[in-house]
């Protein structure tokens, strides 16, 4: 089956005022619905709304962190989503970063790895209905049990960038979640989880044929995102060091706007996709080809109405 996902909400347009695009969303061709979560709504409501709208949209979170809600609160807001929508909700969990998980949220960013690794072992036995009494390596649970245990358990992915979490969600989940990726990335990325894994993947889609305002937004979420250390290690290991050491240097240096000066033409061409809806189209198409299962729109503001937007990004 051809997986076409979209991110929700849309910038700009608010959450009631979805309903009618969402409801047309499985005539257009897309069979997913994903939400994220930084500072914007949570994650969980706008599937729950969706879940109502749009009975057939399979729905996920990218991601769910695992440092800012309890485990016990974590497996409790999954249930509900899975009792909405049965056998449709994907759990997406993942670290975050440090600024959201310490700076916006006041938690402690130890241990991501392990952290994720006992978040995943934690949910698939709370999911499960199990009572869970267990000393994990970054937290302890007491008598936990969910009283209202789905009667399937949503499929958990884990947010994955390099071998090591990639390789986790291969062994222990259902399927990876990335972002930040070319079509060329693809298959270095699929050959950490084999051939069987879904690997799902955020693409920054920006449709314009402005081709300068569409790198100068690029450029700027590059310069946000890939100078946070873990994308930074993410591009070192998927060869693009050398390429953005300029713009790593001159952010250090405080030089924000020299930063973004320096991220090379390539670089923006390769993780932003721009141009017609067309040409977008082909673009994703590209992912999907490389390997890449289920390819998930993050639609970037252009001026133009983004209801629009998606219903020409569909899939052809």
């Amino acid at each position: 089956m051809k997986r076409w996902g979209i991110t929700i909400p849309l910038t700009g347009v608010p959450l009631t005022a979805h309903r009618e695009l969402i409801e047309r969303l499985p005539d257009l061709g897309y069979t997913d619905a994903w939400s994220a979560e930084t500072a914007g709504t949570d994650a969980f409501s706008p599937l729950l709304l969706a879940s109502q709208w749009a009975p057939s949209l399979r729905l996920g979170t990218a991601i769910a962190p695992v440092y800012t809600r309890g485990p016990g609160l974590l497996a409790m807001s999954a249930a509900t989503l899975a009792e909405v929508a049965p056998e449709r909700f994907v759990l997406g969990i993942g670290t975050s970063s440090p600024v959201i998980v310490s700076q916006w949220n006041a938690g402690e960013f130890t241990k991501p790895y392990q952290r994720t690794r006992d978040t995943l072992r934690f949910l698939r036995s709370a999911l499960a209905g199990e009572k869970v009494s267990e000393e994990y390596e970054t937290f302890s649970v007491r008598r936990f049990k969910l009283e209202r245990v789905p009667s399937v358990p949503p499929r958990i992915m884990l947010a994955a960038l390099r071998p090591g979490m990639l390789k986790l969600a291969a062994n222990e989940a259902d399927g990876a979640i990335t972002n930040w990726l070319a079509p060329g990335d693809v298959p270095k990325v699929r050959a950490e989880i084999g051939p069987d894994v879904e690997l799902v993947a955020r693409i920054f889609v920006c449709p314009t044929e402005d081709v300068e305002a569409a790198r100068a937004l690029g450029r700027m979420l590059i310069s946000s995102y890939l100078t946070v250390p873990v994308y930074a290690a993410f591009h070192e290991w998927l060869g693009r060091g050398e390429a953005l050491r300029k713009m790593h240097e001159l952010w250090a240096a405080g030089d924000r706007k020299g930063a973004n000066a320096a991220i090379p033409d390539e670089v923006v061409d390769d993780l932003v996709v721009h141009g017609s809806p067309a040409a977008c189209v082909e673009r994703l198409e590209s992912y999907v080809d490389a390997g890449l299962d289920t390819p998930v729109i993050g639609l970037l503001p252009t001026g133009g109405d983004p209801l629009e937007q998606v219903v020409a990004l569909a899939p052809r």
